[in-house]
């Protein structure tokens, strides 16, 4: 996750420059269940309204939920399929506080409601993330529901009217790319305390719908559009949290924003990306899926590491000796074309290898996702990148 707020906020206002933290163990996105109420576009679990064989029992839940705490993991996200549709969610919900794990529920919000509203301040949620994916009927034709939309901000009102942390989550795509502007202005209309702009990535439906992947030059303005909101806002004294995630090019992007507009912070900045370190999976991001298998990511599910039925996940996480997942723990890691000629290779950490994979076979390929250019990135000798034009840019790559 780059935190974009964070910082934009040290170019406002310079500190000094902190060394790199190495966090105890990884943040866990744990996919309780598969089974949802919508059937959305780019969903990378490929879930569906229907009962999934074999997921862990509330008892194996608990076992994960101790092991976690023992493990000393500093995030635990609940996620789903729909997370709110697993009976015993808010029982495993109120474990996970009274081990003192940070817990957020992600949810696409249609479920939250005045009958259960009560339940989830209850619990004390750290963050409750609710997906927003346009205007109304962008986002209903997404979700593949009518009436998704005006659910999704009745419990975002609810939320608020709690005081539970709430964000929307948006994963940017051609579909929505024009409607950035007036997403950012529901935040403000409905006080939304935090929002997250989800690059499209290759998992689940996602791949099947990676044509519509708002490509480079569309990503580039939807980037540069919610540096200069986030700037403009901070400069008003409204301090929202802003926050990508699935391309780590963001990092070097923001760079190359602030050599423009706060030269002389430049420098700085460039330091703190680098302790940042850029695409964490299988390193400080982990996944387990509904059935129990680990994941060195939530796009990397057809690829398992173990599973927490036969063996605790710290056991996985610790002793792997996976050759993805050595690869990922490498400093630098074995990228190769323009990833691995690449100036920015300390900040990105090769973006996230789920792409190239999906598109070459080889995880360790450049990302066709980096939306920078050749000259951009120092690279002279692979084949050029080219920015494209809006209505031909989603051509680039299109994975059957």
């Amino acid at each position: 996750m780059f935190r974009v707020t964070r910082y934009i906020k040290t170019l406002l206002a310079p500190a000094p420059v902190l060394p790199r933290r190495q966090p105890p163990g990884p943040v866990v996105i744990w996919n309780l269940i598969r089974r949802c109420n919508l059937t959305c576009k780019h969903c990378y679990t490929t879930s569906a309204d229907i009962d999934f064989a074999g997921e862990l029992s509330s008892a194996e839940a608990h076992a994960v939920l101790e092991d976690l705490h023992r493990f000393r993991v500093p995030a635990l996200i609940l996620s789903g399929g729909e997370p709110l549709m697993r009976p015993d969610i808010f029982e495993l919900s109120h474990r996970a506080r009274e081990l003192g794990l940070y817990t957020g529920l992600s949810t696409n919000g249609t479920l939250i409601t005045e009958a259960n509203i009560d339940a989830i301040a209850d619990v004390g949620y750290d963050y409750v993330g609710i997906s927003i994916d346009g205007l109304e009927a962008t986002h209903d034709a997404i979700r593949q529901r009518r009436g998704a939309f005006r659910e999704s901000l009745h419990a975002v009102k609810l939320c608020k009217e709690r005081g539970i942390k709430v964000g929307l989550r948006f994963t940017l795509t051609r579909e929505n790319h024009a409607q950035l502007d007036d997403i950012l202005a529901l935040l403000a209309e409905h006080d939304v305390d935090k929002f997250y702009l989800s690059h499209l990535n290759y998992g689940g439906r996602g791949r099947r719908h990676s044509k519509q992947d708002a490509w480079y030059r569309m990503t580039r303005d939807a980037m540069t559009r919610l540096f200069d909101h986030c700037r403009d806002e901070l400069e008003r004294g409204v301090e929202r949290e802003y926050v990508t995630g699935n391309n780590d090019a963001d990092g070097p992007f923001l760079l190359r924003w602030a050599e423009h507009h706060f030269p002389d912070q430049a420098p700085a900045l460039r330091q703190r990306l680098v302790a940042w370190g850029g695409n964490a999976s299988g390193e400080h991001i982990a996944n387990i899926d509904n059935l129990g298998n680990v994941h060195p990511d939530t796009f990397w599910w057809d690829h398992d590491l173990g599973n927490v039925r036969e063996t605790p996940f710290s056991e996985i996480w610790r002793h792997t000796r996976d050759p993805l997942m050595q690869g990922f723990r490498q400093r630098p890691r074995p990228v190769k074309g323009r990833c691995g000629a690449c100036r920015y290779l300390a900040i990105c950490n090769g973006n996230t290898r789920v792409r190239a994979w999906k598109v070459t076979g080889d995880p360790w390929e450049e990302d066709p996702g980096c939306y920078l250019t050749n000259d951009e990135i120092g690279v002279e000798e692979a084949g050029e990148r080219r920015i494209a034009a809006p209505h031909e840019a989603i051509q680039a790559v299109e994975i059957q």
